[in-house]
């Protein structure tokens, strides 16, 4: 034992480093009661804290309410309980600066007010949020619904911190219980009742460094909440969406708008109408591959706006006059001419006519797609066999190879107007300037051609239809264990 006490204290550090997570605070509480005189670095005890029992709260507040040392230990935290005094969390968390991952289990007691507390001022050492929801526990009540209380205001406190570096971010409701819902007929409950503030938050610099996110509001329609909007979270590579309304339409979208997406996670979503159906699944292969096709689509006309608004601009400075409106004749106009119109007034987000002047060449850029990069799809297909399973994942595969197809094809076309002189570009970064941002002229003949990004860039994703959980037959490298050592939990 003696021989114990005389050891260095990074020695101890590096036997702690190797203790389970789940067990840690009591391996390195037993460790300091069983060699009492040895170098244990007690700051260890705090580093990773996640209460389990609302009383803990309590006693952990008023062990550090006056212990401004061991304050700063703390960089793990997570509360994995439903029922606390919400007001005493957060002055906890108001005295705890130094925390690196935030885990917080939103349940009945919370109000929307005390998560605008708790992020009301910005957290520059954070690199980890879940936000877990469940506006019940026990008794299925809609005491939140009738009381107006949404949290969309988290939303929006937290897209007002400066520009951080947040790697990850989950932000989950928690679907009814099953029991719950079928024999009182009780209706999902809204937490965020506006979804808005997704397109805030997803919009603003402090997540902009963004690479996991996990969004999951059970059955809204969050696709065009989030891939309608330029530029945002130019870095993420793994995206879950379980559980929301998502077709095979907004997953498309969602691969045009990000282009780097590399796991793409969807249990309980009805991405195949008919899961049964083989052609389905071959559909869903083939939008998985061809969507960076239509993302250079979508990228081209917004460039040619962009050039005739500017040709159309230069010649307006430089004194050039305009196109002359079509002169209105005098005299009667006719009875079928109505003086009034029952259509709608054109929205802001329509585009204006460009009118550019005779004589006034508008270059013509085409955009080569970059290859998909797409390594795994994910999502739920319950009661279909193992047989099915198979013959599912070769129809996608099928689909995927005859999208590979396509976009050959499309850069054949391209590569031969390239000869002929048209101007040619390609996908370098997200564009957020608009004009020529994020794209680079293509000056030799290897950008036509798939094989420069190596053969295993064009292998299919990997398809896993075992849903969420640890029960389900995953497939190798799917995104579910992906996300699950992301998030450390397997909901």
């Amino acid at each position: 034992m003696r021989q114990l006490d005389r050891l260095p204290a990074e020695l101890y550090s590096a036997i702690i480093s190797h203790l389970p997570a789940d067990s840690f605070q009591q391996d390195v509480l037993a460790l300091t009661r069983a060699i009492p005189k040895s170098p244990v670095p007690i700051y260890h005890l705090f580093e990773r804290i996640h209460l389990k029992h609302a009383q803990q709260i309590v006693q952990l507040y008023s062990r550090l309410r006056n212990a401004n040392n061991e304050r700063n230990w703390v960089k793990d935290f997570g509360i994995v309980t439903w029922t606390v005094d919400a007001d005493v969390l957060v002055n906890l968390l108001g005295i705890l600066p130094r925390i690196s991952s935030l885990l917080l289990f939103v349940g009945p007691n919370f109000a929307p007010e005390h998560l605008e507390d708790i992020f009301h001022e910005p957290r520059e050492d954070l690199r980890f949020l879940s936000l877990r929801f469940r506006p019940y526990v026990q008794k299925a009540t809609y005491f939140q619904f009738l009381k107006g209380a949404y949290f969309d205001t988290t939303l929006t406190a937290l897209s007002r911190w400066p520009s951080y570096k947040l790697p990850a971010l989950s932000i989950v409701q928690d679907p009814p219980e099953p029991l719950i819902s079928s024999a009182k007929h009780f209706a999902q409950p809204l937490v965020f009742f506006r979804l808005e503030p997704i397109s805030v938050l997803l919009c603003s610099k402090y997540i902009s460094s963004l690479i996991h996110l996990r969004l999951r509001i059970p059955s809204r329609q969050v696709s065009r909440f989030i891939s309608s909007i330029p530029s945002s979270v130019p870095a993420l590579r793994l995206l879950d969406l379980s559980t929301c309304n998502i077709l095979a339409s907004d997953m498309e979208g969602i691969l045009i708008r990000f282009h780097g997406l590399q796991h793409l996670i969807l249990d309980g979503c009805s991405i195949a109408r008919d899961q049964s159906q083989a052609t389905e699944w071959n559909n869903i292969g083939k939008i998985c591959a061809t969507a960076t096709v239509r993302r250079a689509k979508a990228r081209e006309k917004e460039l040619k706006t962009w050039l005739q608004h500017n040709a159309a601009t230069t010649t307006t400075l430089a004194g050039i006059p305009q196109p002359a409106a079509r002169r209105i004749r005098p005299g009667r106009r006719g009875l079928a001419t109505a003086t009034i119109s029952l259509r709608e007034e054109p929205t802001a987000s329509e585009p204006d006519i460009i009118h550019v002047p005779a004589g006034i060449v508008i270059p013509k850029v085409r955009i080569v797609p970059s290859p998909p990069v797409l390594l795994s799809l994910c999502t739920s297909a319950s009661f279909i066999t193992d047989i099915q399973h198979q013959t599912i994942r070769e129809e996608f595969e099928k689909g995927w190879d005859e999208g590979l197809v396509q976009i050959a094809a499309v850069k054949s076309r391209l590569y031969g107007s390239w000869k002929n002189g048209i101007r040619m570009m390609r996908f370098i970064a997200d564009a957020s300037g608009g004009g020529y941002d994020g794209l680079e002229s293509i000056e030799g003949d290897n950008a036509f051609y798939s094989e420069q990004d190596g053969n295993a860039s064009l292998a299919p994703p990997v398809l896993c239809l075992a849903g969420s959980g640890t029960s389900g037959k995953h497939v190798e490298g799917c995104g579910h264990n992906i996300a699950w050592n992301v998030w450390n939990d397997t909901i």
